[in-house]
């Protein structure tokens, strides 16, 4: 079933974004973080995946109504979001999520691709979510706390992509702060490897093997 956009508070203001519903009416929550295209069809087809799967899922609009199909026009309105501004967006949603009727249980995961996937991490490091999936993501604006994640963090990446050199140290950063974290590095893929609308790019074998991965880690931590 498609899903529908709807408007959430966000710090006092208002966002939007696209909830698609099980069909079996309830299940977890999962917040689908958009890549630095905003948020296209690519992404609300992926909550509808999730919505398949059993998942509450809502992919909050970080961009609020721009979008863009050219990689120029992308790397300005990721260059011009503000981390800030998306995390308050994100906790909006993921409160949003928490108060629905059909979450439940009231728990809520995060999956998270290219900028989304730094968003994941970002949002994990907030300590509001029970589980973050980053595919192929880094923080470009400087790291947060990570004393402040309380979930298991599942990362997918790219063998041929300049994101996954930051893994190594990422990995050293989470197990000094001890948390749990577990990264899969995918032999023979590029960037955005998940993305089925992107032929060049697209990896079948890859994307589902993250995936069927990616829904056993929620299964785990958000059922």
């Amino acid at each position: 079933m498609p899903g529908t956009m709807v408007e959430f508070n966000s710090n006092g203001g208002k966002a939007t974004g696209y909830l698609s519903l099980p069909t079996a009416g309830r299940g977890s929550g999962v917040l689908v973080i958009q890549e630095w295209w905003g948020l296209v069809p690519h992404i609300k087809s992926v909550a509808d995946r999730f919505a398949a799967a059993g998942y509450v899922a809502l992919a909050p609009d970080l961009y609020h109504g721009k979008a863009a199909v050219e990689p120029d026009e992308a790397r300005k309105l990721m260059m011009e979001l503000q981390i800030a501004q998306a995390g308050k967006d994100m906790a909006g949603a993921v409160a949003f999520l928490k108060a629905h009727p059909a979450v439940a249980p009231k728990k809520v995961g995060c999956v998270g691709y290219c900028m989304g996937g730094g968003m994941a991490l970002y949002l994990a490091a907030q300590g509001l979510i029970n589980a973050s999936v980053p595919y192929y993501g880094v923080l470009t604006k400087g790291a947060p706390d990570w004393n402040g994640v309380k979930c298991p963090i599942l990362g997918h990446y790219a063998e041929h992509d300049g994101a996954t050199d930051a893994v190594p140290s990422l990995k050293v950063a989470l197990e000094k702060a001890g948390k749990n974290a577990e990264f899969h590095i995918y032999p023979g893929t590029s960037h955005a490897f998940f993305n089925d609308e992107r032929p060049q790019v697209y990896n079948a074998a890859a994307a589902k093997l993250s995936w069927d991965r990616t829904l056993a880690f929620f299964s785990k931590n958000l059922k």
